[in-house]
């Protein structure tokens, strides 16, 4: 390794509602030395993922809370630069969980490799990795569409959103309505195969979502809560599922969110809302890959990435990402 220095985004500070670039702090450190069973990987790119806002926080979650004075955590790409753990050679691609920095110390076991001949390693992040496993797991698994059902997509225009309308389409669903934040955005789903598509800012989404879909919904992916999971319920068809991915309408409120002002419709039309974690998915793993794969090399299945460069501007791309500046992916090439 010619370089001798690291560079490391760390969390200065815990947020109080919206982050600021306050919070963070780069830091200069030297490149680590591999013991046994370890290596060293040189990251190239590193995802930034709106469930990274909650670990910012100091409360008890599925996940522990990143550290204060250390680097944060999260998907990256690499290419091994030292190894001493066997079937680990430098020159080879893998997938880890110790972003947000430029070298990363890792035991062996933490470590996957990934063949860059298959995809674009940036795919590992994204459509192949823990993005689209998300959408394909939270649209299959948990809300267990069915086809010809109407499914509605908020967040439509994002990494996982994406995806979801997509897979909709390809297995079978009668019609795929998106909702995102920007005209540009809302063009850009219905290049994707979304049958209708609208621009949250434009008015409620509860008359928004009725006219895109007239006759109602069967199955709501929820990337955003609020108003959107309060319109969802409302547009519900009898024994309709929601499957609860994430609620980034919510994860900056100062002051607790009101709840949807609905949830009696829950008992009224036998509605499911399910929260759900991809990591408990794993056992989709293989069926995933071959069927998303596939698609890929069929040219069925589309992806959008926002690049953005360098490790110091790490933050930049997840404030960007909360405000939804991104198209698709949110990436930080290191």
């Amino acid at each position: 390794m010619s370089k001798t220095a690291n560079r490391e985004i760390q969390l200065a500070s815990r947020p109080q509602g919206w982050p600021t670039e306050e919070n963070f702090r780069l830091v200069s450190t030297e490149i680590p030395t591999p013991g046994p069973g370890q290596l060293v990987v040189r990251n190239t790119f590193i995802s930034v993922d709106p469930y990274m806002r909650g670990r910012m926080n100091d409360v008890a979650s599925y996940v522990p809370p990143f550290a204060l004075d250390a680097p944060l955590e999260g998907g990256a790409v690499g290419e091994v630069v030292a190894s001493e753990a066997d079937g680990f050679a430098p020159g080879d691609t893998v997938f880890h969980s110790l972003g947000w920095r430029e070298y990363a110390l890792l035991d062996a076991a933490t470590v996957r490799k990934v063949d860059p001949a298959l995809a674009p390693v940036s795919t590992y992040l994204g459509v192949l990795g823990m993005t689209g496993l998300t959408a394909y797991a939270g649209l299959l698994e948990v809300a267990a569409m069915q086809p010809g059902e109407t499914v509605f997509v908020s967040g439509a225009a994002g990494a996982v959103g994406s995806m979801v309308g997509q897979i909709a389409k390809l297995r079978g669903a009668g019609r795929v309505v998106g909702s995102a934040g920007s005209p540009a955005k809302v063009e850009r789903l219905r290049a994707l195969g979304f049958d209708a598509a609208f621009d949250y800012h434009d008015g409620p989404v509860l008359e928004s979502l009725r006219t895109a879909a007239p006759d109602g919904i069967d199955v709501y992916f929820d990337n955003v809560g609020g108003e959107h999971l309060e319109a969802a319920i409302g547009a519900m068809r009898p024994n309709g599922r929601a499957a609860i991915c994430g609620m980034i309408a919510q994860y900056n409120a100062a002051e607790p969110p009101a709840a949807p002002r609905n949830l009696t419709m829950i008992i009224s039309k036998r509605l499911t809302l399910r929260g759900f974690i991809v990591s408990d998915y794993g056992q989709l793993g293989k069926q995933f890959a071959e069927e998303v794969g596939g698609w890929l090399r069929d040219g069925k299945l589309s992806y959008d990435e926002t690049i953005i460069d360098g490790i110091e501007n790490a933050p930049a791309a997840f404030l960007g990402m909360l405000r939804g500046e991104n198209l698709g992916k949110m990436l930080v090439r290191v």
